[in-house]
């Protein structure tokens, strides 16, 4: 997994077309804000992580 800065994250995240607040981001992370499956197949493309994965079903 990538690790990166979470604003370096969400300026991946514009540039994949998802359109995501720094707020947002953090209640996503934080597990208090249900992801989209848009946002979950952006993110496992960013982070270079399966999307089992990122949902802990990978093992």
């Amino acid at each position: 997994m990538r690790k990166m800065k979470q604003v370096d994250l969400l300026a991946k995240l514009q540039v994949a077309g998802i359109d995501i607040t720094t707020p947002a981001l953090s209640l996503l992370e934080g597990q208090r804000r249900p992801v989209s499956d848009i946002e979950l197949k952006a993110l496992s493309e960013i982070l270079e992580v399966s999307v089992d994965w990122l949902l802990g079903n990978d093992i």
